[in-house]
């Protein structure tokens, strides 16, 4: 799908009138005004992107300038692609000014090819962009059709296989004039000539080479989803309609013994526009009833309330990510297990406060303590497992650190050996007991010319009943410099 005219049909659609005289928008480009783009009017009297703006004053003294926003562009571009997706679940932004839609096992939900196609045209029609569109097996083919007004691959332009100007010149002086003209020539020949980013533009148009799509939003395998032939746009209304959903969802993942850990639900409105709300739960869930409730807490916590506008046309319910779950097993007098009730608190809040609020720690594969854990988002995290010490054993490692490590002064019997006293906070401590040492070695790409020292760490007890956690950096007279002592953590 082709929109030629987007950048000027965008900026009709904000002021929600066509301009009143032809419409340019200019860029600057090495200190000159270039057109980027124009209007249907602006094109009928000759002026086209790349031409100067002072040359298109000349043709047509009375053109409106308006600055070229390409971000613009690319926002209603995704914003178009978004609302695409109710027709099929694979659709990308092709810039500047195309949309791609995969309508593979799509098309008999709507009629057909063609009756599907007809709704595109019409649906855009009304949002104001025109639009040419071109099916093929790939989406370079098709993009490439619908933007040169071809039906086959083999009459397009020398334009479609390159935009480079220099590249254009030399296939012409060679005699070429077509795509099919370049395709019958030797690939050997081709790719000495004019480089391999040419050869593989030709096989993505003549459908040689497998050139998969990126779609926008993550396919899914659990979908249910409802058409409405009146707009619905009353709270109750599509309440009812997301209860009907999750059912038909905890079905299907019931048959599967699956569980989703993401749910996504996207409203499409008469007018384009899509909202999306989506639900995270920390553990596997497929309860409908508790989903329910956390979607009633995520709407209710959403900064832009929904708006129905005219109403919504298309319900679409999604669980993009699954994992196994097995039946529960209730507790011995009846009711969940603590385990589940925590599940669902964390939901809940994760739902209510946002995302990002609730968090878990995570082991990282390190030896070094500071990096040995993480925090993520408790939804998006699978609980890793802490060793735990033997039945009557400190642990061997304080929970919380200091960032950075406090340098103290120490005092020791030997160099190497324990710490006898040492000064933190200008108090000083006198160790009565000690364990270690734990040597941690720096990793071994950080230990060339001296980087990198070593770490002795002692687990101390101080005459008031408190422990420690410190160690001495570096090791005397087999590492450079004077090894240094810091406090680490301290122990619960």
């Amino acid at each position: 799908m082709c929109l030629p005219w987007l950048p000027a049909e965008r900026l009709a659609r904000q002021a929600e009138s066509a301009p009143p005289e032809p419409l340019v928008l200019v860029a600057n480009d090495r200190g000159r005004q270039i057109i980027r783009a124009c209007c249907p009017a602006a094109a009928a009297e000759g002026l086209h992107p790349g031409l100067a703006l002072a040359d298109a004053r000349a043709v047509l003294p009375g053109v409106r300038v308006v600055p070229h926003d390409p971000a613009g562009d690319a926002a209603c571009l995704d914003w178009l692609a978004d609302g695409a997706t109710r027709w099929s679940p694979m659709v990308a932004a092709s810039p500047p000014h195309g949309l791609v839609i995969d309508i593979t096992g799509c098309a008999h939900l709507f009629g057909g090819e063609s009756s599907l196609v007809a709704d595109v045209l019409t649906r855009l029609h009304r949002l104001g962009f025109t639009a040419s569109h071109a099916l093929a097996a790939t989406p370079a083919a098709a993009m490439a059709l619908a933007r040169f007004g071809q039906t086959r691959v083999a009459d397009l332009p020398l334009a479609a296989l390159s935009d480079q100007e220099p590249v254009q010149i030399a296939l012409r002086r060679a005699g070429l004039k077509r795509v099919g003209e370049v395709a019958k020539l030797p690939r050997a020949a081709v790719a000495a000539r004019f480089g391999e980013a040419l050869l593989a533009a030709l096989d993505a148009l003549t459908e040689s080479a497998p050139q998969p799509l990126d779609p926008r939003l993550p396919v899914a395998e659990i979908v249910a989803q409802h058409r409405f032939a009146q707009p619905i746009a009353t709270t109750d209304a599509v309440r009812a309609t997301l209860e009907k959903l999750l059912l038909r969802c905890a079905v299907q993942l019931g048959a599967r013994g699956l569980g989703g850990r993401l749910f996504a639900l996207a409203l499409y409105r008469a007018d384009g526009h899509v909202a999306q709300v989506a639900v995270e739960t920390a553990e596997p869930q497929r309860d409908s009833a508790v989903l329910l409730r956390l979607f009633d807490e995520r709407i209710a916590a959403l900064n832009d309330p929904l708006d129905p506008g005219f109403g919504y046309d298309l319900v679409r319910l999604a669980v993009p990510v699954t994992h196994a779950l097995d039946e529960t097993q209730l507790g011995l007098e009846g009711g969940q297990l603590a385990e589940t009730q925590l599940a669902e608190l964390v939901d809940r809040l994760t739902a209510r406060l946002g995302r990002g609020r609730i968090r878990r720690l995570v082991r990282a594969d390190t030896h070094i303590p500071e990096q040995a854990s993480f925090d993520l988002p408790l939804a998006s995290s699978a609980p890793s497992a802490w060793p735990t010490p033997a039945p009557g054993e400190p642990p061997a490692r304080p929970i919380r650190l200091f960032d950075p490590p406090q340098p103290i002064e120490v005092l020791a019997e030997v160099p190497d050996g324990p710490p006898r006293r040492f000064r933190w906070r200008r108090q000083v401590h006198d160790v009565t007991a000690h364990e270690g040492p734990e040597r941690i070695a720096a990793e071994w790409w950080r230990r060339k010319d001296g980087a990198g020292l070593t770490r002795d760490y002692w687990r101390v007890e101080a005459a008031d009943g408190r422990r420690y956690w410190l160690f001495r950096h570096g090791l005397y007279d087999r590492e450079p410099g004077p090894p240094r002592w810091y406090l680490h953590g301290l122990f619960a």
